[in-house]
C-alpha cells in the first residue's frame, strides 16, 4: 500500500519542475501554497458531504481526492508519505488520549 504512496510521491515531485500548462499538479504549484490549501479545503468539504451521504464509492472517491491533494501539499512542503507514514507508526498501540496528551502546548 505505501508502494502506491511513494510512486505518487515521485511523480508529485516531477511535476515541481513541469511547465504549468502541462499538469494539473504543477498548475497547483506554480498558484502556490494558499492554492493548494484552498483544494484540500474543497475536498475535506467534499468528503463530510459524501458520508453524511452515505455511498460508499462516493466516500471513497472523495477521500482519494483528500489525500492526493493532501500529497501534494506534502511534496510543495518538501516532505511525503514517508514522514506521514512513520508517524503514524510512532502512535501505533499510544492511547489516542496519551498522544494527545503528550503534544507540545
Amino acid at each position: 500500500m505505501s508502494d502506491i504512496l511513494e510512486r505518487l510521491s515521485g511523480i508529485l515531485e516531477e511535476r515541481k519542475a513541469a511547465d504549468p500548462d502541462s499538469s494539473y499538479v504543477a498548475r497547483l504549484y506554480a498558484k502556490g501554497l494558499d492554492a493548494i490549501l484552498k483544494k484540500i479545503g474543497e475536498e475535506a468539504t467534499e468528503t463530510v458531504m459524501a458520508a453524511k451521504d452515505g455511498v460508499p464509492e462516493k466516500i471513497v472517491h472523495e477521500v482519494a481526492d483528500l489525500w492526493f491533494h493532501t500529497l501534494v501539499l506534502l511534496a510543495q512542503q518538501g516532505l511525503g508519505p514517508a514522514q506521514v507514514l512513520a508517524e503514524l507508526d510512532r502512535r501505533f498501540g499510544l492511547s489516542g488520549l496519551d498522544e494527545k496528551a503528550g503534544r507540545a502546548k
